[in-house]
């Protein structure tokens, strides 16, 4: 334990002196009031504290306490559902130790010391285990089973092991390591800033499927993959994002609220529990893991959620599990990073932003990944991160953005203009990217249709032939195109509002499998290629465009999944008779 002194404070950065036994990332306990800091920065004895809370009447020569440990989060039983705060304080518990108004230096754990929970063994005494292996399971919620691994570091023969019900802090197995018997319970602990070790990382060429077909269509990302989806404010960032907690195919969810604003975050709060899990029909924070940061916390605070989030997302990855973790907003974050940046006077990059932001994004990004986790046996885990960011004004050429996009393999930039048409998911198609289509092609050719990647490129191109010729319409008129130019641009309607185009409160809209995304494609490509072939016997362009079956197109995405196939049948003998007529109609013209 080190004492040091306050000699200044200066917002939340305190500077503290007679701290040179203390180390670089040490949580300290500021004043008598016991505030939560950490060390930033060390100066022979001189340590530059940033504080998680409020300091408001700290003053100098009040102490600081280094606890001589790095800043660490509690992993075991109790983490799905439960709502912490930036440093993984559960807020529930400390409202109801403090009250509404948070009070300062509320010492609250973060897993609940008085919970017990059923322990079912999974190895045997005698069992030589490594760090990683599964020891026994306790089954947290209904879908969720709590895999009780080796600590990282252990390894050894079980020597004690007992079934039954247990609070986390009790012990529940001991191992003979190399330096003598220890004992373990259900928790185990981790810092933050420190990746947990896995084998190896494998290649990202499986799809994560998201069920939003602008998404596994155009821009897909692949299990342990990265996204990024800027856009101004009301551009639907945080619909998208509930849609993926929702849909996205994987198992444990991760949502951080970093520096929002307080009436947005009580939407997710509020939200959260009342989303059906489409898996069980059951609430969703049965397989969820809440953050809670609001913009009027303490800004320091931000700065460590995002690395509080990573790390229980990459425990649960570590099981064995497919995990999804949104943050929003990584902007808020990088506002944190500014302003400490400031207090400690150093150059300043641009926009006043700090020049290692760069490399602070990439850290984080780059905990995501598909890997083989640690263990005995071969056990596949994967964390997807997707990351909003807020550029002000939507300016996407801003830092933030554009730090962002050297790291993150998929854009999804939602468009204001979009959104304000009513047209949602508001991803701008002509903007937004995926980098990893390319590696995804080969699974989405095999595992659902060897043409799905013509298809897209096809879509793809007529979207990019509408913006080219809405250019040509402006300056000269409808009129003055060709019959096969105006039925290029119907197709390309087609594809906007009735694929890309999803409503994400119709039962059935909300969520479209991959067939069906298949079928849809086909659908829309029908009626543009058998259309150009009705243009060159004659049909006129008008009939074409005003045919039934263009209706019954649109409406395909509310068919039911188990009547797709039939829907699909229907659709193409429709079409088939409208465009017969149409090309009759010329004939008898």
């Amino acid at each position: 334990m080190t004492n040091g002194t306050i000699t200044k404070v200066a917002g939340p950065l305190v500077i503290a002196e007679g701290m040179r036994e203390a180390n670089m990332y040490d949580v300290v306990r500021v004043s008598s009031q016991h505030l939560i800091g950490e060390i930033i920065e060390m100066h022979e004895d001189r340590a530059s504290i940033q504080v998680y809370e409020e300091t408001a009447g700290l003053g100098p020569g009040e102490t600081v306490v280094s606890t001589g440990k790095p800043l660490s989060v509690e992993l075991g039983p109790g983490l799905i559902g439960s709502i912490f705060d930036g440093i993984q304080r559960p807020l529930a518990e400390i409202m109801r130790v403090s009250g509404t108004n948070l009070q300062r230096g509320v010492e609250v754990p973060a897993l609940s010391r008085e919970k017990k929970w059923h322990f079912t063994p999974k190895k045997a005494v005698g069992d030589t285990v490594a760090a990683g292996d599964t020891v026994g399971v306790v089954q947290e919620t209904d879908i969720v089973a709590h895999k009780i691994m080796i600590p990282n570091g252990v390894s050894g023969k079980i020597v004690a092991l007992t079934e039954g019900d247990f609070t986390v802090d009790e012990t529940v197995y001991s191992v003979e390591t190399a330096d003598g018997v220890r004992e373990f319970g259900l928790m185990q602990s981790w810092p933050v800033r420190v990746g947990r070790p896995y084998q190896r990382k494998l290649s990202p060429d499986i799809p994560l499927v998201t069920g939003q077909r602008v998404i596994d269509t155009l821009f897909p990302i692949a299990k342990g993959g990265v996204a990024a989806v800027p856009g101004p404010f009301g551009s639907g960032k945080t619909v998208v994002q509930h849609q993926l907690a929702k849909w996205a195919a994987a198992d444990i969810i991760v949502y951080i609220g970093c520096g929002e604003r307080g009436n947005e975050m009580t939407d997710v709060l509020n939200e959260f529990p009342e989303l059906k899990d489409p898996r069980t029909g059951n609430s969703l924070m049965e397989r969820t893991v809440l953050i809670a940061n609001t913009s009027d916390m303490p800004v320091a605070a931000r700065e460590a959620s995002i690395y509080t989030g990573i790390t229980i997302a990459e425990y649960f990855r570590d099981m064995g599990y497919t995990v999804a973790l949104m943050a929003d907003s990584t902007s808020r974050w990088a506002e944190a990073l500014r302003e400490m940046s400031g207090r400690l006077e150093e150059m300043p990059g641009e926009e006043g932003y700090p020049a290692y932001l760069g490399s602070r994004l990439a850290q984080f990004y780059e905990r995501a990944g598909r890997v083989i986790v640690n263990g005995s046996e071969e056990t596949e885990g994967a964390l997807s991160v997707i990351g909003a960011v807020s550029p002000p004004g939507g300016d996407i050429s801003e830092p933030v953005s554009q730090a962002t996009l050297r790291i993150v393999k998929v854009f999804w930039g939602l468009d204001s203009a979009l959104a304000y048409k009513r047209h949602f998911p508001a991803i701008n198609w002509l903007t937004s990217y995926s980098l990893y289509t390319d590696m995804l092609s080969g699974w989405f050719n095999q595992q659902v249709n060897p043409e799905w990647i013509a298809l897209r490129g096809r879509l793809m191109g007529l979207l990019q032939e509408e913006a080219e010729l809405e250019e040509i319409v402006k300056l000269v008129g409808m009129d003055a195109l060709s019959p096969q130019d105006r039925l290029k641009l119907e197709a390309a309607r087609s594809i906007r509002e009735d694929y890309l185009h999803q409503n994400a409160f119709d039962e059935v809209d909300t969520y479209t499998s991959l067939k069906k995304q298949h079928r849809m494609m086909e659908a829309i490509l029908a009626f543009y290629d058998r259309s150009a072939e009705a243009l060159e016997k004659g049909a006129p362009i008008d009939a074409v465009v005003s045919m039934p079956s263009r209706e019954r197109i649109g409406r395909f995405k509310y068919a039911a999944e188990d009547t797709v196939e039939q829907e699909y049948q229907n659709i193409l003998h429709a079409l088939d008779s409208d465009l017969d007529d149409a090309v009759n109609m010329d004939d008898e013209a």
